[in-house]
């Protein structure tokens, strides 16, 4: 079990969440769960259910849970065969649902091992800086304290962010633990702040889905995230991500769209 996503069982579908400090994020007097560790409980209640690995999760976003409460995962089967399961997840605070989960899990041997998006060249994690979280964190919005993100050193990232699109970010989990498909999930996430930079704001919007789908997932310390925005239209945007090991492996891929947001980065 990840230090970022310490659920409960509560029944042999059922686990619980409680909504820490050190599961949230949002602006001054709006703090709330950070939508990747919505998905992340979600995958580890899959997992520890089914005993499987998995393939594939999308969460679809509906509201939002604040710091204290308890958010009960409500899991169900769609489908179990002998190699693949596929189910759904619920996550309600109270009757009211607050984020709804499809996935796929399971293992098949036997079949090709390959992928064809190589690692974008990055300078290693020690020779990169610190990147800052924007918008101005509420005090009591500490998930970011538990993560170590790292971005190429200068000011000119920012400005090819908004001339192509893309971000590359190095990022761990400060206290050391595997990384795992829900730690991918959390990463995941970091998708709306990409697209944030590519329009010139600070943080994006809110999420409406966060789309994971795992390859395979190796020892690794740091993961390095490919970030695209791709998109932006009437009140929204689009991007995707991709999670690398540090040795190279492709180990999953990622995409959200989200609601823009009206703050503006500093200097935007």
């Amino acid at each position: 079990m990840t230090h970022f996503l310490p659920i409960i069982r509560a029944g042999e579908h059922a686990f619980t969440l409680r909504v820490t400090e050190d599961l949230c994020v949002g602006p001054l007097g709006h703090v709330f769960l950070f939508g990747g560790a919505g998905l992340g409980a979600a995958v580890l209640a899959l997992e520890q259910t089914f005993q499987r690995g998995l393939v594939w999760a999308t969460a679809q976003y509906v509201s939002f849970a604040r710091l204290g409460a308890e958010v009960m995962l409500d899991v169900a089967t769609a489908q179990q065969g002998k190699s693949v399961t596929q189910a759904t997840v619920t996550g309600r605070v109270g009757d009211q649902i607050i984020f709804s989960v499809m996935a796929a899990l399971g293992e098949r041997e036997g079949y090709p091992d390959q992928h064809w998006r190589d690692m974008p060249d990055m300078p290693p994690p020690d020779q990169c800086e610190q990147e800052p979280q924007r918008p101005t964190q509420d005090p009591q919005a500490r998930l970011r304290r538990s993560l170590d993100v790292r971005a190429v050193p200068g000011p000119t990232r920012h400005e090819i962010a908004m001339q192509t699109g893309r971000t590359l970010l190095w990022i761990r989990q400060k206290q050391s633990a595997p990384i795992d498909a829900a730690t991918l999930a959390i990463f995941a996430d970091f998708v709306p702040g990409a697209i944030g930079g590519a329009l010139g704001r600070g943080g994006g919007g809110n999420s409406l889905d966060n789309n994971l789908r795992v390859r395979k997932i190796v020892p690794t310390t740091w993961v390095l995230c490919d970030v695209q925005a791709q998109a932006a239209a009437r009140g929204f945007g689009h991007g995707h991500m991709r999670l690398y090991a540090e040795d190279g492996t492709l180990m999953a891929t990622a995409s959200q769209s989200i609601v823009l947001r009206t703050y503006t980065a500093p200097g935007g």
